[in-house]
């Protein structure tokens, strides 16, 4: 009886879904803007021996920029316009969303609505540049010493016209895929940044995956650790999924009133707070945070190195690789700063208890106002230090085990993380779309039988 019920449901979402004209020109929409950004990403700065640059990457791919390579969908080891990806337009809006806490005017301008949030979104815009342009400069310059294992240089024709050059190239790259973003949330299904680093994870899938069979059909790998990792990733997805399904629901009652000779109100509801508030932003903002700088660093590096010298940026190379303890120590607390803040953002105890007093709804035990704003508080603070327990134990465990198995599986916690979130977060999304066209349908239905 259960699978033909299923079966049935199944057939009934399909057959809205057949119906439903504007959700597919969303998702036709999504397909080929991911494609067009796939594109992107074979297209290779001027002046940049491909071969050389994904020499140089490879070296390096248990490292910090095999793990930027890895959310850049391999742009960065084909040095393509697109090798900064979204993360300059991450950190600004990092940056932004924290001078908004403490700058009075910018707290305001993001509560006067839309307009507000257009004009934040344009700082944020000009804050990117600036940014993008500072690391393009700093990686071209990195890219004019840097060699590959063979001695090649990566860059063919050093000097300030590929400097010139690579700037251009790559803050317009990274426009394209801040606008590019913008017209997926808008016209398609989902957050428009987050489609863009899932859908550079989700290539280099087959590649990952595909290398760790080879050496463990060379023998390089034990079948047992290959197996435990498929394994470890399988506990490691569904454990998200059931984390990120969990919700704390609080019981609101409303009184009940009379009007006339009719009494009204007197249900109850729940308000569901979600167990990881947050989300999968906590993990790309302190990512996007440490691999910038990282990434930097490991390019003048392999310059310096390349002439001869071991300098600082080195030092700093070694000390924050991935898997290194000060790297897993600066990652937990960047995850446990931004799923508090983001929290905070999201989510105000003071304006929604004010909103249940304003409509006259109560937690049963908590008085209106003060009170309840302050259990509401107490609440979210300890779901979000639960969350951020989970959060860094799924990004930081798996990450420590890869880089102590030494193996080339580049798929870590974080990498699951944000691909299972985006995955569920579009599917909520285009349910929502057809549950919302199937009440469209049922209500012009009603009209028609109305008029009759």
């Amino acid at each position: 009886m259960a699978s033909a019920a299923d079966q049935l449901a199944a057939n009934v979402n399909l057959g809205v879904f057949s119906k439903a004209t504007e959700l597919k020109r969303r998702l036709w929409f999504v397909m080929g803007a991911l494609i067009i950004y796939r594109m992107g990403t074979f297209i290779t700065l001027p002046m940049i021996d491909p071969v050389a640059m994904a020499d140089m990457i490879r070296q390096q791919s248990k490292g910090v920029l095999g793990l930027f390579d890895v959310f850049a969908g391999g742009a960065l080891s084909r040095m393509s316009i697109f090798a900064l990806n979204i993360m300059p337009y991450i950190s600004a809006a990092i940056i932004i969303q924290l001078l908004a806490a403490v700058n009075p005017a910018l707290e305001q301008m993001r509560k006067e609505g839309i307009s507000g949030r257009i004009r934040m979104n344009q700082y944020t815009r000009y804050l990117t540049v600036a940014i993008t342009a500072v690391q393009a400069y700093t990686i071209a310059t990195g890219l004019e010493s840097a060699t590959a294992s063979n001695g090649i240089p990566v860059v063919s024709a050093p000097g300030m016209f590929f400097r010139f050059t690579a700037v251009v190239t790559l803050v317009g790259g990274t426009m394209f895929l801040v606008w590019l973003g913008e017209q997926i949330s808008e016209r398609g299904i989902g957050q428009g940044v987050s489609l863009l680093i899932f859908a550079g994870i989700v290539s280099r899938l087959p590649e990952g995956i595909a290398s760790t069979l080879e050496l463990g059909r060379t023998g390089a790998i034990s079948p047992f650790v290959i197996a435990f990792l498929f394994v470890g990733a399988i506990a490691v997805i569904a454990g998200i999924v059931y984390v990120e399904q969990a919700q704390r629901r609080i019981l609101v009652q409303y009184p009940k009133r009379q009007q006339g000779n009719k009494v009204f109100g007197g249900e109850s509801s729940h308000m569901p707070l979600k167990l990881n508030t947050s989300g999968v932003i906590p993990p790309i903002f302190a990512s996007s945070l440490l691999l910038m700088p990282l990434t930097i660093a490991g390019f003048q590096g392999q310059g310096g190195a390349a002439a001869g010298g071991e300098g600082f940026l080195n030092t700093i190379g070694v000390l924050l690789g991935r898997g290194q303890p000060l790297y897993l120590v600066l990652y937990a607390v960047l995850i446990t700063f931004f799923a508090f803040f983001y929290t905070a953002v999201v989510f105000n105890p003071q304006e929604t208890a004010e909103n249940l007093r304003k409509y006259g709804g109560f937690i049963p035990g908590i008085r209106p106002g003060k009170n309840t704003a302050e259990y509401l508080d107490f609440v979210l603070t300890r779901l979000t230090v639960v969350g951020a327990l989970y959060l860094i134990v799924v990004c930081l465990i798996p990450e420590f085990l890869i880089s102590r198995l030494s193996v080339p599986f580049y798929f870590g916690g974080t990498s699951l993380m944000i691909v299972v979130n985006v995955t569920i977060n579009t599917a909520q999304q285009i349910q929502a779309h057809l549950l919302a066209h199937q009440y469209e349908g049922l209500l012009k239905k009603s009209r028609l039988r109305g008029r009759r």
